[in-house]
């Protein structure tokens, strides 16, 4: 009986207050008492049944547990997915203010796993690298000269209005690149002018029949618009690589409805796969046909590596079609924009550095490298993690919630609650109104020019002239014989060799599964 004091004595003292006339204390003591009786008579939750009132408070304990833990518990290095010394770098980058530390590294330095960036006693006297590359081969008419740091997918609606704005705006400010995610090019993404690279997936948002198939009118329509500089297609994400999607229906206002071609306030469902083709050789002519309809400008595809021989077969019918990408995106299953159930954010799909080495060298291993750029994204929000991307194989890198955290997200992880604190990840227009676009916007812009200039600065350090110079024997890692030795990869193949038949044993056997005309291995 003890478990039920609180409750009675919160029923006698608001009759109490009630018979004295005290309606201050009345207004506070009557309403817990009448959720005490209410919890009483309840059945669906056991822990208020029998501990009327006081049962809350586990209640209000898990929703402020993860800010305890962030703000009061956690060590500057201990945070996730993000510690706080990356945010803090993030913020301070943002803010334009000094983003040094003091007083040596928190980094256990002699921790198996440890990485550091080799120097040289030289440095490069070059002190202004090239930030930008050109994507874009042969088969392309209107090349793009981009940034070494884009804005990564993220559509509107799971993001706000204001949010998408002040990316765009960053965009055009800083003249990078702002990809529009899968959730279709709303007035928001085109409003400020910024580049755009138009996501396509497999729900066709923006560019899709009544029916959900792929119109070719529409997107011929909106491909051509020139702020359009690029088509991405996305096969997978690193947050739920395998998985569609469904935005309830609550959430389609008319704004997003519109942006999607879809009907308002109807469940909005993005299939697992693509309707308009069902093999590899099936793929490259769909990117083919985008090419076309876009009257020329580079077309590619996003993925997160799954099955290995699956990325060989698109290889395979890349060499009997003829038809190259201009980019691939490689995404890393640390990617955590797109809400999913714990097992796929968890445990599926290859992590960013393994996925960026095996297409990179997958590319070299049949003779395709030089047609192709190689764009990375995956928890980027730093040089040092842009340096080793591009060590890894990557030609530019791309970042989402380092952006995002440039706008002010506090990584409460509340994106699929549509309770975003301060505006970014929500559709609330109360909660949007804390995010003002004016001020945001050059916060995105400050935290890519900085992240930048840490980039060429290391590459600097490393006595390199271009960031593209830099590769896996310029890094050491501790090994688990405390050893610090310099990084390689047991995936590394030469120019051809898989055309040569002199690859590893490993290669040829994904090599031999991979079939140009299914995505499922050959027998």
């Amino acid at each position: 009986m003890i478990r039920f004091i609180p409750f009675i004595l919160l029923s006698l003292g608001s009759l109490l207050t009630v018979v004295l006339g005290h309606m201050v204390w009345a207004g506070i003591l009557v309403p817990l008492a009448l959720i005490g009786l209410w919890d009483l008579i309840q059945t669906r939750n056991s822990l208020h049944r029998n501990y009327p009132v006081i049962g809350h408070i586990r209640g209000l304990s898990e929703q402020i547990r993860i800010q305890i833990q962030q703000y009061f518990v956690e060590s500057d290095t201990e945070g996730k997915p993000f510690d706080r010394v990356q945010r803090s770098l993030v913020y301070q980058r943002a803010d334009n203010s000094v983003d040094s530390i003091a007083f040596g590294t928190e980094l256990d330095v002699n921790v198996v796993g440890y990485e550091s960036l080799a120097h040289s006693i030289a440095p490069s006297a070059v002190l202004k690298h090239d930030r930008r590359i050109n994507i874009g081969n042969d088969q392309c008419s209107q090349k793009y000269s981009s940034s070494l740091l884009n804005i990564s997918a993220m559509s509107f609606g799971a993001l706000s209005a204001s949010a998408i704005r002040a990316l765009n705006k960053g965009a055009k400010a800083g003249n990078f690149a702002h990809d529009s995610g899968e959730g279709g090019l709303s007035h928001y993404h085109l409003e400020y002018g910024g580049d755009i690279i138009w996501e396509i997936g497999t729900g066709y948002f923006g560019c899709r029949t009544a029916n959900g198939n792929f119109d070719p009118y529409l997107f011929a329509e909106k491909a051509v618009l020139p702020q359009v500089r690029m088509i991405e297609l996305k096969l997978s994400q690193g947050a739920k690589p395998g998985l569609g999607g469904i935005l309830p229906a609550v959430k389609v206002s008319e704004e997003i409805a519109e942006a999607r071609g879809v009907p308002m306030r109807q469940d909005c469902i993005s299939p697992p796969y693509h309707k308009t083709f069902d093999s590899p050789i099936g793929l490259l002519n769909f990117l083919q046909q985008l090419r076309e309809l876009s009257q020329g400008k580079p077309v590619g595809f996003k993925l997160c590596i799954g099955h290995r021989w699956e990325f060989l077969a698109i290889c395979k019918a890349m060499l009997a079609t003829k038809i190259y990408p201009d980019f691939i995106v490689i995404d890393g299953k640390e990617g955590g924009t797109g809400a999913a159930p714990p097992e796929f954010v968890d445990h599926v799909g290859m992590p960013l550095r393994g996925g960026l080495i095996y297409a990179h060298y997958a590319l070299i291993g049949t003779g395709l490298r030089q047609h192709i750029q190689l764009g990375a994204s995956g928890k980027i929000v730093s040089g040092y993690d842009m340096a080793m991307c591009m060590a890894l194989g990557a030609n530019w890198c791309n970042s989402a919630r380092g952006f995002m955290m440039a706008l002010g997200c506090l990584q409460s992880r509340k994106c699929h609650t549509n309770k975003c604190p301060v505006g970014v990840a929500t559709q609330d227009p109360k909660r949007q109104r804390g995010l003002v676009v004016e001020e945001k916007y050059q916060r995105v812009v400050n935290f890519q020019k900085h992240t930048l200039e840490a980039l060429c600065d290391l590459t600097t350090a490393a006595g390199l002239s271009s960031p593209q110079q830099l590769s896996l024997e310029h890094f050491y890692r501790r090994n688990q014989n405390g050893e610090i030795m310099v990084l390689k990869t047991v995936m590394k193949l030469h120019d051809s060799a898989l055309l040569k038949g002199d690859a590893p044993a490993l290669w040829k056997t994904f090599w031999q599964k991979a079939d140009p005309e299914s995505f499922k291995p050959t027998k």
